[in-house]
């Protein structure tokens, strides 16, 4: 039988929304930096002027708005679940909190939370109005900074992006928190992107 109470519908909506556009968020970051960085260096100028006016921009709106969408029902999500108790009302649930402190997976939702806002932020404030002028060709002398600037923030998006789902998971999956824990997910997810952006370099190459 269905769920008929609106806060387990609801909640299911939201959970079902924050997956699936994160999966569009992270997706398009990971085709910038594993695919699309080869790809800049292997074609000329003449094929970017062709190529890049037409996939940039779209790529770029499935980044932003993923990234937007993501955070804003990560945000309803986390009151939901951490910030409110049915039938009595907003404050501190007992997942956020019990009688000895805040719980283990409100230690590892604060850390992806915290990861995610940061990378939220990057998209937002810092890759994306540095590509708008790029692709408005308004950069002028500016250009080669903003560049780097995106292309930089965009790489650390890219490895906060394994601690941030390891600290989004481990709430319902794992639950139990320590500080051992967190360096060893921490040391994993680095060297597992270490790994994809060594492998991207050669990916494709032979069939």
């Amino acid at each position: 039988m269905a769920l008929t109470d609106f806060f387990s519908n609801f909640h299911l909506l939201m959970r079902w929304l924050h997956v699936m556009a994160g999966i569009v968020w992270i997706g398009v970051l990971y085709f910038f930096n594993f695919v699309n960085i080869q790809v800049q260096k292997s074609i000329d100028d003449g094929a970017k002027k062709a190529v890049n006016p037409q996939l940039m921009p779209r790529a770029l709106w499935w980044f932003r708005w993923g990234a937007m969408i993501t955070f804003l029902a990560g945000l309803i999500l986390f009151v939901m679940n951490y910030m409110y108790e049915p039938g009595i009302g907003f404050g501190p649930s007992a997942n956020w909190s019990d009688v000895d402190g805040m719980t283990g997976r409100a230690w590892w939702i604060t850390m992806g939370m915290l990861l995610g806002l940061i990378m939220w932020f990057n998209v937002w404030f810092i890759i994306w109005p540095a590509q708008k002028k790029l692709l408005s060709g308004k950069a002028g002398d500016q250009a080669d900074t903003l560049r780097t600037s995106a292309s930089k923030f965009s790489r650390i998006n890219t490895f906060l992006s394994g601690p941030m789902l390891f600290g989004m998971l481990a709430p319902n999956h794992y639950g139990s928190f320590s500080l051992v824990t967190l360096i060893i997910v921490i040391a994993i997810a680095m060297l597992a992107v270490s790994w994809a952006y060594k492998t991207s370099e050669k990916a494709g190459k032979s069939v």
